[in-house]
């Protein structure tokens, strides 16, 4: 399938950022006064800051280590093409807003529990295995996994189901590609992820509170995986993946809402029937399994039209409109074509 190369969806030099979902209206409320609070402190960066990234903290990455082979290989990354749907001309989230602003339940449910409680996260040794519906099952190294693959810096939007977005420089590479190497066969119609569940590394998986059946599932159709747009990620910024933002693998779905973009995965099974999602699973009134950003489908309790464009402050807020799938309509729609995407949310 080509990507057709257009301006709709290239990102304007308006909307850039810093890092997606509450089960309760209590929690949610928290995070709502967590950002009230954060925010009122900060205000919308110049481009030149955002371009310069003076402030940029190593430390941020909260790696144990990051493998020499892991370093090479991100750094004979291909650049991102100058326009189109796989990068922005424009200017780049703050490095450090997107590493302390993030949802990753597994280390707890306030914004900046991941980037206070990943420190010193083991990506070495890390495996991947590949189970189900394909004629080659096994485990495989991070490695192994990565070492056909050029990656790649690709430029997408994030959107979180909480109605605030940003914009991520990914290093990575095709999903599609990695997966046709497993030899998916003819039964294989959805593929399913699971995120690593390691209590000593995730504190929360051992909490006695967390209202989440752990590891943390996700899912996509094969067209949706097999998509040019949807990549594996291993890093950010022209540097490994820090432990907050999902090292030492992720994927990242681009027109579907952030929670769908599984990090940290240790498992990829290919199916025959639709798999679950976590979310979908806790609340399915309120999260499906498509999960396509969709301001015409709000949220059984806050609207989804318009999104809060970090960074932003107290006083200048940046809520701008959302663009259906994100704003990449023009590369996926046609992978629902006669679907009621009010149905299948």
């Amino acid at each position: 399938m080509l990507i057709k190369t257009r301006k709709a969806s290239d990102i304007p030099s308006s909307e850039i950022t810093p890092a997606s979902v509450y089960f309760s209206r209590r929690d949610f409320m928290r995070g709502v006064g967590g950002i009230a609070i954060g925010s009122a402190a900060g205000v919308l960066m110049s481009g030149d800051a955002m371009a310069e990234d003076a402030n940029r903290s190593p430390a941020l990455l909260n790696l144990a280590s990051k493998p020499a082979w892991l370093v090479q290989k991100i750094s004979q990354r291909k650049p991102a093409p100058p326009s189109g749907p796989f990068a922005a001309a424009d200017e780049k989230t703050p490095f450090n807003d997107a590493t302390t602003y993030n949802n990753f339940y597994e280390f707890g449910t306030d914004k900046t529990d991941p980037s206070s409680r990943a420190k010193n996260f083991a990506i070495d040794p890390w495996s991947v295995e590949i189970a189900g519906e394909c004629n080659k099952p096994g485990k495989y190294t991070l490695e192994d996994i990565l070492k056909p693959h050029t990656l790649e810096d690709r430029v997408y939007r994030l959107r979180c189901v909480e109605a605030w977005s940003m914009v991520i420089p990914w290093v990575g590479f095709s999903l599609g590609d990695l997966l046709k190497r497993f030899e998916p066969n003819g039964n294989a119609k959805f593929v399913e992820f699971q995120t690593l569940q390691d209590p000593k590394q995730f504190p929360e998986q051992s909490s006695r509170f967390a209202t989440i059946h752990w590891p943390y599932m996700e899912g996509l159709r094969m067209d949706e995986a097999m998509h040019p747009l949807a990549m594996m990620a291993v890093g950010l910024y022209g540097d490994a993946m820090p432990a907050q933002n999902g090292a030492p693998i992720r994927l990242v779905v681009p027109w579907k809402y952030g929670f769908k973009s599984i990090k940290s995965i240790v498992r990829i099974r290919f199916r025959s029937e639709m798999p679950t999602n976590t979310w979908k699973d806790l609340q399915p009134s309120e999260y499906g399994f498509y999960a396509n950003v969709n301001p015409a489908v709000n949220h059984p309790r806050w609207s989804q039209a318009t999104e809060r464009r970090l960074p932003t402050s107290l006083f200048m807020p940046h809520r701008i409109e959302t663009k259906p799938f994100n704003g990449y309509a023009d590369e996926v729609e046609s992978l629902y074509a006669g679907m009621d995407l009010r149905k299948n949310y």
